[in-house]
This record gives structure tokens, C-alpha cells and sequence, in this order.
């Protein structure tokens, strides 16, 4: 039987556990221009025992950041910055993988430079408000992405995937999920564009196929992950029918297989059948960040490899607490308990009644 503390081939490397460490925001760029700092660091150092770790979520260009002191992989000195992190990992044994996240309409003018504009697929704003470093706003209505805009989006994504490979990362994972720029896309209510990126299911999945192609021309498919998750609300995302789910997801899953990416990455809603559905679909490996509301995903989620279910188990919080989670879950405990009160970044967001925010 197939345990979490057994070895996986993860495109081509050998990971020591099946424990991965989901993508947190942790807003601690607080180097010139967006970089990280010793700090960054020292916080992925300290979890360097995780067979795999996705960092926290990055801007592949400047318009693509939503949040304060987010780090970009789109600068010489980002790159560098970066470098200083994946050492420390790969110093102790380890292997991550930058997430790269661009936020789309969620986030702020304020949070741009030289008067850029928050970008989506229609301009729809969604409903809520972003923390900048001059309180909460609300959400403003995007600028539509023209067809143009639409390709520099991709050439960026590859451009910031070829920059992870220069700042020493093992691999980038595309974050086609929460409600950010690619699930903006494939969900009805935020994309009601009425060309070839919208209206049916082929043109919603499009963009995320497109940035997944350019990724792996650019870094290689071993050397790619995508992450999805359907009828996730955070972010004001609305994907209610779930006939539509079904069939969105399984599309744009049967759309990514023949790219034999690294991993695909799912965080789980309430319905564990679209999660066989999709794990019988994917032909690679299968990372499940699991619903287990209302608590933090835990030891119980281990048997989820050993069902099949997964081939790895991404905890998010239970990280924070814990930096040496797979040692003490290997041994049944102790955990130090996630503080809800203060966390920022988790496993269920969009699913929990406190505030959370992941990359």
C-alpha cells in the first residue's frame, strides 16, 4: 500500500514524501520592487521537509499584481531575490515550485504603478474588497482585455516561467484558480465576452489551455503544474449549474493532458465525486488540496493516498503552524494549532466563515 511518506517521481525528480505545502500569500516582498527578502527566505527554509512546496502566489508582470508587497518574477532583481530562497530550499533538500498568479480584476489602481488599471475577461467588477496599504477598497470595474492584451498576458506568463528557471526554481504551477485571472475566464459570470475566449465552454477554458501551451514551450511540461478550483465562490466567482462545472472542468483537464505537465492541483469544493471524476480524467500526477471544512486539512487527509484518491496532499495552514508538518505528522503529533483569528493564506478560501487569502 501506497503511503504519504513514500517517494513519487515528480517530472523527472524524485520527491522524498507525498506532503506538499499548498500556495500561501504571505505579502512579505518588502525588497525594492517587489522582491523577497532573507525573510522569504528563512519562511521556506523552515519548510524545506514538504516533498514539494508551491510558493506563495506570483505576478508574472506588473499588471498582474492584487495585493500589497506580493512578489513578481517579471525583473532582473526579482529573479535574484527569488535565487536567495531556492537556495536556502535546495540547501536543505527540498524542491518548490513558484506559483504564478495574476489577480486580474481583483485588486486596486492603487496598487499599480503609472496608472495601469486592474484587467479581466469583461468589464464586470466583482462584488467585495481588496486590502491596500491605505485600508480596504472596493473592487473596481476592469478594463477588458483586448485580443493583444490577451497574447502579452500569455508571453508574460512564459516570460516569468522562463525567470523561475534563472532564480533556480524546480517549477512553476499556473494558478487557474480562486478567482483570479485564468478562473475569471472559465467562469459565466465574470467572462461574458462574445468572441473566442468566451461564451462556450472551448473559448472559456482557452486562455488557461494557451498560458499552459506557451509554459511548457518555455520551461518544459515536466516542469509545469496547473491548479483548478471548480465552484470555488471566493472572489465573487459564480459556477452554480453543475452540469457546467463538470463539464468546464473535465474540458479544460482534457485539454492539459496531452501537454504531460507535472502535476494538476486541486483544490477541492464539497463535491468529492467531480474530484474522482477529474482524478480518473488526468493521466499524470494528482495533488489534492482536500475540503475539510470547517477545520484546517489535517492527519485524517493522509489516507487519501493510500485510497488512490491522490498522489499528493497539499496542507495550507497546518504549515504556518507547523514547519516541520511532515516529520510530526509521520510521527501522529503533536500540531501546534493554525490561529484563525490571524491567519492569512489557508486551505478552503471561499469555503470558510473567516477571512482568508491564497496564492
Amino acid at each position: 500500500m501506497t503511503t504519504a511518506f513514500d517517494p513519487i517521481d515528480l517530472g523527472g525528480k524524485r520527491l522524498p514524501n507525498r506532503i506538499a505545502m499548498a500556495p500561501m500569500t504571505r505579502s512579505r516582498a518588502y525588497g525594492p520592487g517587489a522582491t523577497p527578502t532573507e525573510l522569504n527566505a528563512t519562511y521556506y527554509a523552515q519548510r524545506a521537509s514538504a516533498g514539494l512546496i508551491v510558493t506563495e502566489g506570483t505576478q508574472p508582470s506588473v499588471i498582474g499584481q492584487g495585493y500589497p508587497d506580493t512578489p513578481g518574477l517579471h525583473s532582473d532583481a526579482q529573479i535574484a531575490g527569488w535565487r536567495q530562497v531556492t537556495d536556502a530550499v535546495h540547501a536543505k533538500g527540498g524542491t518548490i515550485f513558484a506559483q504564478l498568479m495574476h489577480t486580474g480584476r481583483i485588486g486596486h489602481p492603487s496598487l499599480l504603478p503609472d496608472g495601469l488599471f486592474p484587467v479581466g475577461p469583461s468589464p464586470i467588477a466583482a462584488r467585495g474588497q481588496v486590502f491596500t496599504h491605505d485600508g480596504m477598497k472596493d473592487f473596481v470595474t476592469p478594463k477588458e482585455l483586448t485580443e493583444d492584451e490577451i497574447a502579452r498576458t500569455i508571453t508574460d506568463f512564459a516570460a516569468a516561467a522562463r525567470n523561475a528557471i534563472e532564480a533556480g526554481f524546480d517549477g512553476v504551477e499556473i494558478h487557474g484558480a480562486n478567482g483570479y485571472l485564468i478562473h475569471q475566464f472559465l467562469a459565466p459570470n465574470a467572462n461574458q465576452r462574445t468572441d473566442g475566449w468566451g461564451e462556450s465552454v472551448a473559448g472559456r477554458i482557452r486562455l488557461g489551455v494557451e498560458v499552459a501551451t506557451a509554459v511548457v514551450e518555455a520551461i518544459g511540461g515536466p516542469r509545469t503544474g496547473f491548479r483548478v478550483s471548480p465552484g470555488n465562490p471566493l472572489n465573487d466567482i459564480a459556477e452554480t449549474d453543475p452540469s457546467d462545472v463538470e463539464q468546464t472542468y473535465t474540458s479544460l483537464v482534457t485539454a492539459l493532458a496531452p501537454l504531460g505537465l507535472a502535476y494538476l492541483h486541486l483544490l477541492e469544493g464539497p463535491d468529492r465525486d467531480l474530484t474522482k471524476r477529474l482524478r480518473k480524467d488526468w493521466p499524470g500526477v494528482f495533488v489534492l488540496n482536500p475540503f475539510t471544512y470547517p477545520e484546517p486539512t489535517g492527519q485524517d487527509s493522509l489516507g487519501l493516498v493510500e485510497d488512490g484518491t491522490a498522489d499528493l496532499i497539499a496542507f495550507g495552514a497546518l504549515f504556518l503552524a507547523n514547519p516541520d508538518l511532515p516529520h510530526r505528522l509521520a510521527r501522529g503529533g503533536p500540531f501546534n494549532t493554525p490561529d484563525k483569528a490571524t491567519f492569512y493564506g489557508g486551505d478552503h478560501r471561499g469555503y470558510t466563515d473567516y477571512p482568508t487569502l491564497e496564492g
